[in-house]
């Protein structure tokens, strides 16, 4: 996978991309990065991005120009990879939409900064808009790196084994199981004697039973999506009735 980002500060990616499995991502040639300073794509003497808004209020709005030539300049003729505007009224961004931009070949993402961005980009040239929750940060910056993070582990081969991401929070519709590791006692505390057991199929049921209690207790809007079987759904029922 490729992935372009458009911003105003570049040196923010700079050590996520130098560290961890980006790293070793990028040296497999799993996955390249291409970081693009919108005020490159400038053509006035002080490479103005930003300008007052239309109907006056507060902060500067980012300009249509030279996000258009960006983009442009950077996908070249194709139609089919998405461009990703990063904003607080975006779709909310889950574990389904990670999935999904997973299985693209290239994405291009847009970090927006001061009031926000001129509104024709998001009509004209913007594919997607995803924000990463209901609150505002000073830039897209750190939405895109959360994005990237996501979809990326998701690869073939970034995480060392394809079983890696199949249990993690949201994978299955629930949040993830305990998880523990030597010592099996710790100041009194021991780990739960079926882990320790050798026995799969009673692990396996145990983990399921916790990940679906874990989630009932503290995320239950999320069993709503979730495949329940039918006494986890008898379960649930009872609890928002009790």
């Amino acid at each position: 996978m490729h992935i372009d980002i458009l911003t105003l500060f570049a040196q923010i990616f700079q050590g996520m991309f130098s560290l961890g499995i980006f790293k070793r991502a990028i040296d497999q040639g799993l996955v390249s990065v291409g970081i693009h300073n919108i005020r490159d794509y400038t053509h006035d003497k002080h490479h103005s991005v930003d300008d007052y808004p239309y109907g006056g209020g507060a902060g500067m709005v980012l300009k249509p120009e030279p996000i258009f030539e960006a983009v442009e300049s950077i996908k070249g003729e194709s139609s089919t990879v998405p461009i990703i505007l990063l904003t607080p009224q975006g779709r909310l961004f889950s574990q389904q939409i990670a999935q999904e931009l997973s299985k693209y070949n290239h994405l291009i993402l847009i970090c927006g900064h001061y009031e926000g961005v001129d509104e024709r980009v998001r009509e004209h040239l913007a594919t997607d808009e995803i924000s990463i929750g209901d609150y505002v940060l000073s830039g897209g910056e750190l939405a895109a790196m959360v994005v990237i993070d996501a979809v990326v582990r998701l690869l073939p081969g970034v995480l060392g084994s394809a079983a890696s991401p199949l249990d993690d929070s949201h994978v299955a519709g629930l949040l993830e199981y305990p998880q523990y590791t030597r010592p099996a006692i710790y100041r009194g505390w021991s780990v739960p004697e079926v882990l320790l057991s050798g026995n799969h199929a009673q692990i396996a049921d145990w983990r399921r039973e916790q990940a679906f209690l874990r989630t009932l207790e503290r995320r239950s809007e999320l069993l709503d999506k979730a495949e329940l079987s039918l006494e986890e759904r008898r379960l649930m029922e009872k609890s928002r009735h009790s």
